[in-house]
């Protein structure tokens, strides 16, 4: 019986990777009815992580849904990634993810139920250490797998962190190393060491509830998670929706250790996602000359399960590493130095 094909290799884009560009998706949500109802606190205006929808004075349900193609070969890894991923949009909204549904494309035909199995299990395994019930989920035959959850979360509304209330003056932090994106596609090719797939594992598998808690308890004005459209791309959408600008140090923004090597190299393992983010974000980026061209596209770097990007006040510590300012003044617009 011959083994199953890597899954990576059955995926056209690697995790989040593969997500609609920003400058093609934006336009056509834009076109979209918006809900009047005075009970949704949180919708699609904003391009914010998750909808939060007030039910009582002091309770308020977060939703979201998220999935991929494999960003990993391991499949059970690959199911820890995907619902890591998949609940840090609760843990963006300042909320507690409470159950989880699995959504699953897959062919059994051709990879089989022990895979399908690991993938589950991995899933199941991050939810239950989340303190989140997996109570169901949908499935159907595709040949390109894909998994992720659709997450339902509490918050109280008076706690509520969003995308879209940034204050000039605060500062920006960052709570997981970016590049990801460029370490699993050098897998993908082949260019990726043990070590490092290993780290980036590691960080994708990171829960952002702690980085939550942080951010509840530095009085953060503003959160979104980076994932995607990238560091810049999230900072931008939070920008905007909160009409100020941002300064950013790109010296500064931590990288997974071994991605700066790569982007180096003769070849730079550059994903495709990683190019259509910065394609689109450069109309509002004001590159400093010292910024070199490596460190342009980290910024840029589609990220799969990021952390939290948090604005909070002058003297606030959330978790992570400083990385710029929020300014008055020129909505999503952001210079980079």
């Amino acid at each position: 019986m011959h083994a199953p094909p890597k899954l990576t290799s059955l995926s056209h884009g690697a995790g989040c990777a593969c997500k609609l560009s920003p400058a093609a998706l934006h336009p056509l949500l834009a076109e979209l009815p918006r809900s009047g109802d005075p009970a949704l606190l949180v919708g699609a205006d904003t391009a914010d992580d998750a909808a939060v929808y007030r039910v009582g004075d002091d309770l308020a349900i977060v939703s979201t849904v998220d999935f991929f193609t494999p960003i990993v070969d391991d499949p059970y890894d690959f199911g820890r990634i995907a619902a890591a991923n998949a609940l840090s949009d609760v843990y963006a909204m300042g909320g507690r993810p409470i159950t989880a549904l699995n959504l699953v494309a897959f062919s059994l035909d051709q990879l089989g139920g022990d895979v399908l199995r690991q993938i589950l299990r991995g899933g199941s395994d991050v939810a239950a250490a989340a303190g989140v019930a997996v109570v169901g989920g949908h499935s159907i035959d595709d040949p390109e797998p894909k998994y992720g959850m659709a997450v339902t979360g509490t918050v109280d509304p008076e706690r509520l962190l969003r995308n879209s209330t940034a204050v000039a003056g605060h500062e920006l932090w960052l709570s997981k190393p970016v590049g990801g994106g460029v370490a699993t596609t050098a897998a993908k090719r082949g260019v990726a060491g043990d070590e490092l797939i290993a780290r980036t594992i590691e960080v994708m598998t990171t829960l952002n509830a702690d980085a939550s808690v942080a951010a509840l308890e530095a009085g953060a004005s503003a959160t979104t998670d980076v994932t995607g459209f990238g560091l810049l791309g999230h900072l931008h959408e939070l920008c905007e929706a909160s009409g100020v600008s941002a300064v950013v140090d790109a010296a500064a923004v931590p990288a997974i250790e071994g991605v700066v090597d790569l982007l180096l190299s003769d070849a730079p393992p550059v994903a495709g996602g990683t190019r259509r983010n910065r394609e689109w974000v450069e109309e509002w980026l004001d590159w400093g000359a010292e910024v070199p061209e490596h460190l342009r596209w980290l910024l840029c770097d589609a990220m799969t399960s990021g952390g939290l990007l948090v604005a909070a006040p002058p003297g606030a510590a959330p978790a992570g590493v400083r990385i710029g300012r929020v300014e008055s003044g020129g909505a999503g617009r952001i210079a980079v130095g």
